[in-house]
């Protein structure tokens, strides 16, 4: 018994380390067997976010705790669009799927759990507007406020338009308003003649 109660701790001090969320491959790695994760799911002191992902139990919940998963399994990619509407509350939405970016060259990410829409970005589409926000412990990645609407306005006719503009307006109520930043997300995402006249009609 004293010698399960050891290979237990020694693998929550692993957990620990790293935020108290662990890929089962970096734990098997670190030297705990998977029949020491499997005893420690089943007893209850941790639990599996998703197939290969484990937290500890004893944890505060995690107030973001989808796209913290998604970041993990993912981690080049990027939240997006109404996940992201939501992280900067700029949504009356409640996603019910996590929205990401990866990049059109990338491999398709395999996430079965939380439920995952996938947009594939090319170029500086991709690459403009990230910005970094340490999470639970883990650094996600999150396009901006003002890039994410810039998204929302060239992916109308998958989100809806009426998204867009709620996005535009709540922006307007709660942050600081950076037209020149919308300008220039707007012509990297090619939508500087549809977004300009609702921009306008704010100023």
């Amino acid at each position: 018994m004293k010698k399960a109660q050891q290979k237990y701790e020694k693998a929550k001090a692993l957990f620990r380390e790293h935020g108290g969320i662990v890929k089962a491959s970096t734990a098997i790695r670190e030297g705990i067997h998977p029949r020491t994760l499997y005893e420690m799911r089943d007893k209850g002191i941790v639990e599996m976010l998703s197939r290969g992902l484990y937290r500890l139990a004893d944890l505060q919940p995690l107030n973001n705790q989808d796209l913290v998963t998604v970041a993990l399994r993912i981690p080049n990619g990027v939240v997006c669009l109404i996940s992201a509407l939501a992280f900067h509350d700029m949504t009356t939405q409640v996603p019910h799927e996590v929205y990401i970016a990866v990049d059109r060259v990338s491999r398709p990410p395999q996430v079965d759990y939380p439920p995952v829409r996938v947009f594939r970005f090319t170029g500086e589409a991709f690459r403009s507007g990230i910005e970094s926000h340490k999470t639970e412990g883990v650094q996600l990645r999150v396009y901006s406020p003002e890039k994410t609407i810039a998204d929302c306005f060239k992916y109308r006719n998958k989100i809806g338009l009426e998204t867009a503009i709620e996005a535009l307006k709540l922006y307007r109520e709660k942050k600081r308003f950076k037209v020149d930043d919308l300008m220039q997300f707007a012509r990297v995402c090619r939508i500087e003649k549809i977004m300009r006249p609702y921009l306008e009609a704010l100023l």
